[in-house]
């Protein structure tokens, strides 16, 4: 019995090894913003490298969150407006920021508060088929908006306290 639990264990060990391979982006610095108990919704940054061609993010889940979207901000009229992607291109070598003011995930229908210190587990799905599993500690995070160069960004994630 032992034998087959240790057979089963390495085996389930070397599928979620061969996914993140699969999956060939790097994750940097992913975290979820700290959001008041009663809020609706919430986001989830990180930075995505991929170490080869042709890949885009074309789906999040997470067990916090109903529904889980990938989003952007866009210029309209004057106004910015975020709206919902269909995936995140990712260029080989080159890092896309998923941050305020600009793509980001959406955990929307939120299932508990979200408090500084916590960790959300948040599933990343690849147009090549590969799949990447993570864990978000949630942050406050600076909301300001700051102009650079006419156009908007968000702050930066400040840590926990």
């Amino acid at each position: 019995m032992k034998h087959r639990v240790l057979k089963l264990t390495i085996a389930s060990l070397g599928l979620l090894a061969s996914s993140l391979v699969l999956a060939g982006v790097e994750v940097i610095d992913p975290n979820v913003r700290a959001v008041p108990p009663n809020a609706p919704a919430s986001a989830a940054f990180m930075g995505l490298v991929a170490d080869s061609d042709d890949v885009a993010l074309v789906k999040a889940d997470s067990e916090v969150a109903r529904t889980v979207e990938l989003h952007t901000h866009v210029h309209d009229n004057g106004v910015m407006r975020m709206r919902p992607v269909e995936k995140i291109p990712l260029k080989k070598g080159e890092e896309v920021r998923l941050q305020p003011g600009g793509y980001h995930i959406m955990l929307i229908g939120l299932k508990r508060p979200l408090k500084p210190g916590d960790n959300v587990k948040i599933e990343l799905r690849f147009s090549d088929g590969s799949k990447q599993k993570i864990s978000a500690p949630v942050r406050r995070i600076d909301m300001r908006m700051k102009m650079h160069g006419g156009q908007m960004h968000g702050g930066m994630p400040m840590p926990a306290h």
